[in-house]
């Protein structure tokens, strides 16, 4: 329920395409009055060719604090950003926008934070552990980066645009600490498998990858929180194994992106 909405509302939107997916603004407006914040995140539909003109007319609203960035978006955004972290900076890709005092944004990434975050939470720890993951994305390419950085001893990569799954292990492949490669939709011989792609948010949407290659001690993961079970996951647990939800890695991230924004709160 929102506590306070008037003229000294500050306002946040969070931006997809699609968007009705998102469980994002009432919790996050939640956080937001439970800090003490009269401020309102609200979801706005917008299609990838439009973003570049909304993000710049959006910024002329001065009571418009924050961004958050959602598929397909997140790679595109950071070209808003006049400023990001490090991390955000490595992706090439950000999911949280601030306004700096120049109203400039300044963005991070936190997808691989919250979801590494999650996998701990539920018992699963990545360090020298293997990992299939699907998808090189916005999302997929965060908690590649967070797992690697976690010590995962070995990390596959299976995405259908092999130009974006190639160039993203390249990049961590040179950090030098984890061994990087290509995969497939196997997950046989991996003690997680993940889907960070959007297959599983439509009905008919094929399996990310193949539950024949899964066994009662693989963990399975899916970044989709609607459907909250996804096939994937379903398929998962049919076979007796252990599962990590998106709206896990959502309770996660909620956090650290309220933390973000926040942070850069005028006083």
């Amino acid at each position: 329920m929102i506590e306070r909405l008037d003229g000294a509302t500050r306002l946040y939107l969070i931006l997809g395409d699609p968007i009705a997916q998102v469980k994002s603004p009432q919790g996050v407006t939640q956080a937001f009055h439970q800090r003490g914040h009269n401020a309102l995140l609200a979801p706005l539909h917008i299609a990838p060719e439009a973003l570049g003109d909304f993000i710049r007319g959006a910024s002329l609203a001065r009571n418009l604090d924050g961004l958050i960035v959602t598929v397909p978006h997140k790679f595109a955004a950071h070209d808003h950003c006049a400023s990001a972290t490090k991390r955000a900076n490595f992706l090439g890709a950000v999911n949280v926008m601030r306004r700096d005092a120049e109203g400039r944004w300044h963005g991070d990434q936190v997808d691989g934070l919250a979801y590494v975050e999650a996998l701990k939470k539920k018992g699963f720890e990545p360090s020298s552990r293997r990992v299939l993951l699907a998808g090189a994305g916005g999302a997929g390419s965060a908690i590649a980066e967070a797992l690697v950085r976690a010590g995962t001893a070995r990390l596959a990569i299976h995405d259908e645009d092999v130009d974006r799954r190639d160039t993203l292990i390249a990049r961590l492949a040179a950090l030098g600490t984890t061994e990087v490669v290509a995969g497939n939709r196997d997950p046989a011989g991996f003690a997680l498998a993940i889907n960070a792609t959007p297959c599983g948010m439509g009905e008919d949407d094929p399996l990310p990858l193949d539950p024949a290659g899964l066994n009662g001690d693989t963990w399975v993961g899916d970044v989709i929180t609607a459907p909250e079970v996804t096939h994937w996951i379903s398929a998962a647990r049919a076979k007796g194994c252990r599962t990590v939800l998106g709206v896990d890695m959502f309770a996660a991230v909620r956090e650290l992106m309220v933390d973000f924004l926040l942070a850069g709160r005028n006083a």
